[in-house]
């Protein structure tokens, strides 16, 4: 009987240890009393544990939400950084003598890189034949309205983009049209490289190169509105009167090259020539067959367009961006390509010379919405602050901090090209002044002093007038307040063209601007 009472009593114990949570020290068992004592003590062990867990979750969230932040900063950094990296972006401007094959070429390169379908063509080729002008079709890409179309003339300044590789392209479809150089000149103030097209058939070449022609104009004007770089392609080299002879491609460039040095350019560094088909598309995207041309080695256009080097803008110099177009749509948006600096949306920015304050709502570039844009972009910005009727072409978009000047007088060098017949070039001569996107009318109030051509140093001799050819340093007087820079500063917005009845006659850059800026 007392074992079974024992057993009992052990058993009892048992259960009541099991019951107990620490029924176990280093020692091995605790008794009951020993455990119950230390039973509140583990609780507000527990509690105090509870309290600390909280508090290092409560700091390690915090912790998570300010990474989150930091991530999230440099995530918008990182693509910030893409979106300035991308492939780099040129503006190409096609120039040369009305009918040479301008258009054409550039519908043919948005054929080439797939910017337009076949079923678009056959199109754009009824249409052609319809009006009897069934080699026009391809430039029906580029020339989009009917006075164009049924004139087979370009008016407008036709926008178009297409890719290769390294390098996103806008072309700039420029009129040939001696009635139409005001409108060449705003494309060409555009573009960084220059495409000279010259038609290798019998007679046009030599229309077009000789006086009265556009081909000489049209290279004056692109040297002087900074177009650095020319590629010359010899167009129409299909044609039965030339058949891709090499001796009428050497006979062009025989001429051309004295012509081009003359105008400013380096033809060993700045100018390359091409022959080509714009109408087949032969030597465009990819490398002349053999069996057509033997003679050619070199590139094909897109691999000579692609090597092009051009002198970088600088991305984080004072903004500018001259404004060639404005509209309305939901706000005010103005159309540009950015000088220098770049422009990215909640700017505070000026509108120049009305010192108008706006902020930017919207950044566009090309058809795409961008955070941000560098220079060199064509870009669309919608802006607050201002109405669109407070807005002129030649307007600046400028950074508050280092605003563009505005002037009504100007210090300039003027190369004289060819005056008008009988015309001296003297103070209270008028002309038309075409600098970046502005137009406005001007007078030559001062001649200052002649330059000699040799030496390029001012002559001794007091100085009256000049005639053709001759290099002047004068004072230059516009009516309304234009924003422009020093050339030695800005070479984009201190490069200009004067022209007369139609004519271009000098062509010059900003040297002094006066000391107080209104």
């Amino acid at each position: 009987m007392d074992v079974d009472e024992k057993k009992m009593i052990d058993i009892a114990e048992d259960i009541r240890s099991l019951q107990l949570d620490s029924a176990e020290d280093s020692n091995g068992v605790v008794n009951s009393e020993d455990a119950k004592a230390e039973e509140p003590v583990e609780v507000d062990k527990m509690e105090e544990d509870s309290k600390e867990d909280v508090h290092n979750e409560a700091v390690q969230v915090e912790h998570k939400v300010k990474d989150k932040k930091v991530s999230a900063a440099d995530d918008r950094a990182a693509a910030e950084e893409k979106e300035l990296s991308k492939k780099r972006h040129l503006n190409v401007v096609f120039i040369g003598h009305v009918d040479a094959g301008k258009s054409t070429i550039g519908g043919q390169i948005l054929f080439l890189s797939g910017q337009v379908d076949d079923r678009t063509i056959q199109k754009y080729e009824r249409e052609a034949k319809e009006k009897s002008r069934e080699s026009w079709y391809m430039a029906y890409i580029m020339d989009t309205n009917e006075e164009e179309r049924t004139k087979g003339i370009t008016v407008e300044v036709g926008r178009a983009h297409f890719e290769t590789e390294t390098t996103r392209f806008t072309i700039l479809d420029a009129p040939g049209h001696k009635s139409y150089v005001p409108n060449m000149i705003s494309g060409a103030s555009q573009a960084d490289v220059g495409v000279l097209v010259i038609s290798a058939r019998k007679g046009e070449f030599e229309t077009g190169y000789e006086r009265g022609g556009q081909t000489r104009e049209h290279v004056q004007l692109a040297k002087t509105l900074g177009v650095s770089k020319l590629l010359v392609v010899v167009n129409k080299m299909d044609d039965p009167t030339v058949n891709w002879s090499k001796e009428r491609y050497d006979e062009i460039e025989s001429k051309m090259v004295p012509f081009l040095k003359s105008s400013g350019y380096n033809v060993k560094k700045d100018v390359q020539f091409l022959p080509i088909s714009g109408l087949l598309g032969a030597n465009l995207k990819t490398r002349m067959n053999k069996s057509i041309c033997p003679w050619w080695d070199g590139p094909c256009f897109f691999e000579a367009l692609d090597a092009t080097e051009i002198p970088q803008r600088d991305p984080k110099g004072p903004f500018r961006m001259p404004i060639i177009d404005k509209f309305k749509e939901m706000g005010t948006v103005v159309m540009g390509k950015v000088e220098s600096g770049s422009v990215r949306e909640g700017d505070s920015l000026l509108v120049m010379p009305n010192k108008a304050q706006v902020k930017v709502l919207e950044v566009y570039c090309d058809e795409d919405k961008v955070r941000q844009a560098g220079p060199g972009e064509n870009l669309r910005v919608k802006l607050s602050g201002i109405e669109e009727d407070g807005i002129l072409s030649g307007f600046v978009l400028s950074s508050i901090v280092k605003p563009i000047s505005a002037v009504t007088e100007f210090v300039a060098q003027l190369q004289i090209l060819e005056l008008l017949d009988n015309a001296i070039f003297t103070a209270g001569y008028k002309a038309v002044l075409h600098i970046h996107s502005v137009v406005e009318e001007c007078e030559i109030v001062e001649l200052l002093q002649q330059i000699d051509p040799k030496t390029k140093k001012p002559m001794k001799k007091k100085v009256l007038f000049v005639k053709n050819g001759a290099v002047v340093v004068c004072r230059i007087q516009v009516n309304n307040l234009i924003c422009i820079e020093k050339f030695s500063d800005f070479p984009q917005l201190g490069r200009f063209t004067l022209r007369t009845e139609g004519k271009t006659v000098a062509v010059g850059k900003v040297m002094e601007l006066p000391s107080i800026s209104s």
